[in-house]
């Protein structure tokens, strides 16, 4: 299942990906392991449960503080949520930037 995916996606990547998997279908969420959300953004708390019930496909984004943890933890990731690509946010909550916007594809002309 994961095989299309990298291991880990920076925070441009994820916004990007973001938009163009989700006007595919594909649900892309970005999950909190640590119980502290990153603002301006929409997260899930890290929930086994909850996430199994995510539809089939979907994109499991997890980040911690670092990074590192979460891409330490990756492979166990991948085993409990088979049915999901899962990856790892490089640089975690340390490394997101709140007010990084990407620019309009249509108005980049301008």
């Amino acid at each position: 299942m994961n095989k299309d995916y990298p291991n880990e996606w920076t925070q441009e990547e994820f916004l990007r990906n973001k938009i163009t998997l989700e006007k595919e279908g594909i649900k892309v969420l970005l999950i909190d392991t640590i119980l502290n959300p990153i603002k301006h953004t929409d997260t899930m708390v890290y929930n086994p449960v909850l996430l199994k019930e995510m539809p089939k496909g979907s994109v499991l984004v997890f980040y911690c503080d670092s990074g590192k943890a979460t891409m330490d933890r990756l492979q166990e990731y991948k085993k409990k949520f088979p049915l999901h690509h899962c990856l790892s946010l490089k640089g975690g909550r340390g490394n997101w930037r709140k007010y990084f916007q990407l620019l309009d594809e249509e108005n980049k002309d301008d």
